[in-house]
């Protein structure tokens, strides 16, 4: 019998060889609000600590960058897959959901949606699926601005970005290098970042607080 040569079989095979490959530890997708700092960022991470690709994924959201529509992505993501993407539908254990409070009126709304879909979708191998929203506020540069400072206090996103511009001279949005610019002083973001967590939660705006820890904990762990 003729081998079936089509475009659709040679697909499925590519990607299930990838799939044979991919390391041991959960699969996991990140969507973020940013299309350029976040995903740099993780995509820095998983690149240092050579994270298997077929385990990690990053994408930015592509409903629009309101919490609610981050949220929203990443479940439809995980959900539907994308083809043009080689992302199948379930193809993952764990899917986090990156954003700011900024001055978002639906940041309260997707806190509580990204909660409910906890534990309530299951994946391709019929396993219940985390889903957690990584917040932070005001901002992501909270999180970088640990590395040299201990804030305690509430500040706004501009005033965030301002002094972490004092300590990373040119630092912009989406200029890239962020983790390896850090990564020095990355041991104390962490306790920070757990001391700013045991304070106050997600739920606390306008107090300072980032769930990004958790998730920069989570794939430096992942390491091999």
């Amino acid at each position: 019998m003729a081998r079936d040569n089509s475009p659709q079989v040679r697909q499925r095979q590519q990607l299930e060889r990838k799939q044979g490959r991919r390391a041991s530890y959960d699969r996991i997708l990140i969507v973020s609000e940013g299309s350029k700092t976040e995903p740099l960022y993780f995509n820095e991470i998983r690149k240092t600590f050579r994270l298997h690709t077929a385990n990690v994924e990053v994408r930015p959201s592509e409903l629009g960058t309101a919490p609610i529509q981050v949220v929203q992505y990443a479940r439809d993501l995980f959900q539907y897959g994308d083809r043009h993407k080689n992302i199948q539908p379930g193809a993952f254990e764990q899917v986090y959901a990156v954003f700011d409070r900024d001055d978002h009126d639906s940041y309260f709304d997707a806190l509580k949606l990204a909660e409910s879909l906890d534990g309530t979708m299951r994946n391709d191998a019929k396993q219940r699926v985390k889903f957690c929203a990584i917040a932070s506020i005001p901002s992501f540069e909270l999180w970088l601005l640990l590395h040299y400072e201990d804030i305690k206090a509430p500040l706004h996103r501009d005033e965030a970005l301002k002094r972490l511009k004092q300590h990373i001279p040119g630092y912009e949005k989406g200029a890239g290098s962020a983790f390896v610019t850090t990564y020095q002083r990355l041991e104390i973001a962490i306790q920070r970042a757990h001391i700013l967590s045991e304070r106050h939660s997600a739920y606390n705006d306008p107090e300072p607080y980032t769930g990004v820890v958790e998730l920069v904990e989570l794939l430096i762990n992942l390491r091999q």
